[in-house]
């Protein structure tokens, strides 16, 4: 496909002196295909790095164990001094939808990867922002009060602080680690003349939203040693809310106020485009500006005219039926699940059903994607096979290899269920000619549904990791629930209405 879905993590981790091991963190993440490394940063003061790469979903979330797995290695956060907020070796990895991708998307890989993290490495996770189930853990602050211990007493005392996955305590070296999804998020910091910590701590007070200041901004005071300097730290959640200058305008305007110059500011990691023109549009005061005013701009859109075209059905079916292994059982699956969700959004544009039109417009989408999804699911299989039987990375690949090829068919046969029975619930109080389309729209649902079933069945037959394998059986046997209850509406009449 000439559009793929990309999807970007953004993990910082509590190690910001020590560049060996920003290199194995590094090298953790793109030894993974389909994964390309965007940017890098260390930070002495804040003792912290983060790393920002972008690919497809499910390599996106192998690379990102790999790198946890690492920093678990490798950090100890006992001998960790440093003046940003932490509770972790891995301190937050959060999945941002970047193209042809949705929100449920990211939220679905931040769970996959934290159930991983804490399964096999024992390390408690805890699901925030989008992915979070527990309104005391969405905001990322709120998990780091009171650093590691404030964190391990409320484990201790507080049911409601139990995490989303591993155990109820902190491990042993690398603490806890914060998982979740979010839209794109701006880190810029704002340096101060001053080295006076309660100037920068006054000023972040005043101007993030949680004390009644900008909205969408989240701020800190901190000390940059090195630099005989303090740092407001900053974190636009939705620069369309706030932008970058509007917030720096605000520091300023706080530091005048208290006698203090501001010594320049810092981007830290990737900004969207959009964020960059924004501020330049401000900042050179322009009565009108229209991004497409950007020359890279135009030159993309100009390509972009010129780009190949999406693959035809024809396309797929030679695909399928060429000598090759990919793709096959699982992108047919995910295909007719997809067919089957058209049939259903048609019916439900006609009988007016407007909320089930949307749904299922929006699981047709999602099955399209994982027709692609199942082909790199598979292919790292078979990469992960083909290692050498002495490396030591070999057993641990082909786990999570075999992970990710059971969940993929697992999830296109869970889609294709509430396919089926969002079909059946368009069906119209008399008969009609649509109760014909509506039919083989279930039918070819349920068909789907337990191929992708077959499909996860056969590949777990293969896992050794025990622990995973019982995991995955348990939510097998209810997406295996889910068909037969799907069976029996499909031959079952609507209710008259």
């Amino acid at each position: 496909m000439t559009t793929r879905p990309l999807i970007e993590c953004v993990p910082n981790f509590s190690e910001g002196r020590n560049p060996a091991v920003l290199q194995a963190l590094i090298e953790a993440v793109t030894a993974v295909p389909d994964v390309w490394l965007l940017h890098h940063t260390m930070d002495a003061d804040h003792h912290r790095s983060v790393l920002t790469f972008a690919g497809l979903p499910d390599a996106v979330g192998e690379a990102a164990l790999r790198a946890i797995t690492t920093a678990t290695e490798l950090i100890d956060l006992h001998r960790h001094e440093g003046v940003h907020p932490r509770i972790g070796a891995t301190d937050v990895v959060p999945f941002v939808p970047i193209q042809d991708v949705d929100m449920d998307e990211c939220v679905r890989l931040a769970r996959a990867v934290g159930q991983e993290v804490g399964t096999g490495l024992g390390i408690p996770v805890f699901l925030y922002e989008q992915a979070s189930s527990n309104p005391a853990h969405r905001q990322l602050e709120s998990i780091r009060m009171g650093g590691p211990e404030g964190l391990a007493f409320r484990m201790e005392q507080d049911p409601a602080w139990l995490p989303d996955f591993g155990p109820p305590h902190l491990h042993k070296t690398a603490g806890a680690v914060v998982i979740g999804a979010r839209q794109p998020l701006i880190a810029f910091n704002a340096n101060l003349k001053t080295n006076d910590l309660s100037v920068a701590k006054a000023i972040a007070r005043s101007i993030r939203q949680s004390n009644g200041g900008l909205p969408c901004l989240k701020a800190i005071g901190v000390r940059l040693a090195s630099r005989g300097m303090v740092q407001v730290a900053m974190n636009l959640t939705d620069y369309r809310v706030t932008p970058m200058h509007k917030a720096l305008q605000a520091v300023t305007i706080e530091a005048s106020e208290r006698g203090v110059a501001v010594a320049g500011s810092e981007l830290i990691g990737l900004a969207p485009q959009a964020a960059l023109d924004q501020a330049a549009a401000a900042s050179l005061q322009f009565e009108r500006f229209d991004p497409a005013q950007v020359l890279e701009t135009r030159i993309a859109e100009a390509m972009l005219v010129k780009k190949e075209p999406d693959p035809t059905l024809s396309d797929f079916l030679n695909a399928v039926a060429a000598a090759k292994p990919i793709p096959a059982g699982g992108s047919v699956a995910a295909l007719v699940g997809a067919l089957a969700a058209a049939l259903g959004t048609m019916g439900a544009r006609l009988g007016g059903h407007t909320e089930i039109e949307r749904r299922l417009a929006h699981v047709a989408n999602r099955l399209r994607r994982l027709v692609q999804e199942d082909v790199d699911a598979y292919d790292r299989l078979l990469k992960a096979y083909k290692i050498p039987k002495q490396h030591p990375d070999r057993s641990a690949s082909i786990s999570t290899a075999l992970h990710q090829a059971t969940e993929v068919p697992m999830e296109i046969a869970e889609l294709a269920c509430e396919v089926g029975r969002s079909i059946h619930a368009c069906f119209p109080p008399t008969p009609s000619p649509l109760q014909s389309d509506l039919t083989v729209g279930m039918m070819m649902a349920a068909a789907a549904a337990q191929a992708g079933i077959h499909t996860a069945g056969s590949n777990l037959k293969l896992q050794l990791n025990q622990q995973l394998r019982d995991d995955l059986l348990q939510k097998l046997g209810i997406v295996e629930q889910s068909l037969e209850e799907l069976k029996g509406l499909c031959y079952t009449p609507p209710p008259k209405q």
